[in-house]
């Protein structure tokens, strides 16, 4: 396995562009599945989930080719059975089966692997399918799903940590093709599921209010080929944002969608990092002194999970106490344990990490536990002295496009290197 190697203290200088939506590219790239014309999407991040989604469509019978940031698709003729050796590798996958169901009337899909992060349940995209008027069920490690023709009907997909993205995305693909109107109440807001019904608008698909909890669904008989480009990562631009900030150094991120990241601006803000808003751009360098804050994670258009991780790298630095509290996931503190191997000073309350900041962060082996994990360890490396080697850094290349090509861009000492 492959890790980084990783010589901190040196400031971040320069400019980078962000790469599109690995979050919003999985179910735009499943979407595909829905139509037998031939699909362009554009933007589509060069990342391990991105080209194995590829495969998974290749193997239910799509033509499918990923080159230079462009995704062809055509799904002509496609089977609705998705075995277990391909999905269980990726938990994404597993919105395969709105489209499947949506087209086909049928689906067959292994369930999904666990997820170190916490229970990610797929209870709620079942509840959705049954709505629509499919037959679920699961024996011997898969989902059937079937009906002889989708209905529309309310559905409520609101859950113990708020509303399901994926649930919301696979409801609303099965629904484009279902006889009626839908209505999905507490649905996820996130920009990744307004880019998805934007891509479905453009196949034909008749949808109001993605981006509010009420979405609208008219069902239409058949949907067409269409083209269509993939948001920028906000992930991706928050996770540069606090590299830059946490080295002390000034970056400029082309692409970067400012409206997409209100919450961690103003977090970020908040701590003492400076943010212009140029046009399309972001331009990011720390204040005079890191402040100690409080986060909470919530679903948009609050904190995003997805940042708590490299926050948390960034308040290990910050003089005071901050205290981050995870509301989505149970188990996502994996990267505490490994910071302190670096120095900082975490604790763990329940549902809250007390980092007590200030202290001088110091290189050392460290072990990535998941995606955002392995960023903030990054992060964390970028800002110590000394040598910081981060192992396992395939969660990395999952969701970040060539991260250690784009950090030698900005001058950090980072090469990627085989594990000993």
């Amino acid at each position: 396995m492959e890790s980084f190697l990783i010589k901190g203290g040196v400031p971040l200088h320069g400019e980078i562009t962000i790469s599109g939506s690995k979050n919003a590219a999985l179910p735009i790239m499943a979407a595909t599945l829905l139509t037998g014309e031939p699909c362009v999407i554009r933007r589509v991040p060069d990342l391990s989930d991105t080209r194995f989604m590829a495969r998974i469509l290749e193997s239910l019978g799509a033509e499918a080719k990923l080159a230079g940031g462009t995704l062809t698709v055509r799904a002509r003729k496609i089977r609705g059975y998705a075995d277990y050796e391909l999905v269980r590798k990726m938990r994404g996958s597993i919105c395969i089966m709105g489209p499947l169901l949506g087209r086909l009337k049928k689906a067959r899909v292994s369930l999904p692997g666990g997820c170190i992060i916490g229970a990610r349940p797929i209870n709620l995209h079942l509840k959705g399918f049954e709505a629509l008027g499919a037959k679920v069920e699961i024996e011997g490690g898969y989902i059937d799903a079937a009906a002889r023709q989708l209905a529309g009907a309310s559905v409520f997909l609101g859950g113990r940590a708020g509303s399901t993205v994926l649930g919301t995305a696979n409801v609303m693909m099965a629904a484009t093709l279902a006889e009626g109107v839908t209505v999905i109440e507490s649905a996820a807001c996130e920009p990744e599921v307004v880019d998805l019904a934007n891509f479905l608008k453009a196949m034909g698909a008749k949808i109001s209010g993605a981006g509010s909890p009420t979405i609208t669904i008219i069902g239409v008989p058949k949907l067409h080929g269409a083209e269509h480009e993939v948001i920028p990562d906000r992930i991706e631009a928050a996770t540069f944002a606090i590299a830059a900030a946490a080295t002390d150094g000034e970056v400029m991120l082309r692409g970067a969608r400012a409206d997409h990241l209100r919450a961690v601006l103003d977090k970020l803000n908040e701590a003492g990092v400076l943010i212009q808003v140029r046009g399309g751009n972001l331009r990011v360098r720390r204040g005079k002194k890191l402040n100690a804050v409080d986060v909470t994670t919530l679903p948009y258009s609050g904190f995003p999970t997805d940042v708590q991780a490299q926050m948390m790298s960034l308040l290990a630095l910050a003089p005071g106490i901050s205290i981050i509290t995870e509301r989505i996931f149970e188990s996502r503190f994996m990267h505490v344990s490994e910071l302190a191997r670096l120095g900082a000073d975490i604790e763990i309350e329940g549902p809250s990490a007390i980092v007590k900041g200030g202290r001088p962060l110091s290189g050392a082996p460290v072990m990535a536990s998941d995606l955002r994990a392995s960023a903030a360890l990054v992060i964390a490396g970028l800002a110590a002295g000394g040598t910081t080697q981060v192992n396992r850094i395939y969660h990395l290349d999952r969701g970040y496009e060539g991260m250690d090509v784009k950090l030698r861009r900005l001058g950090a000492r980072i090469q990627r290197v085989q594990e000993k």
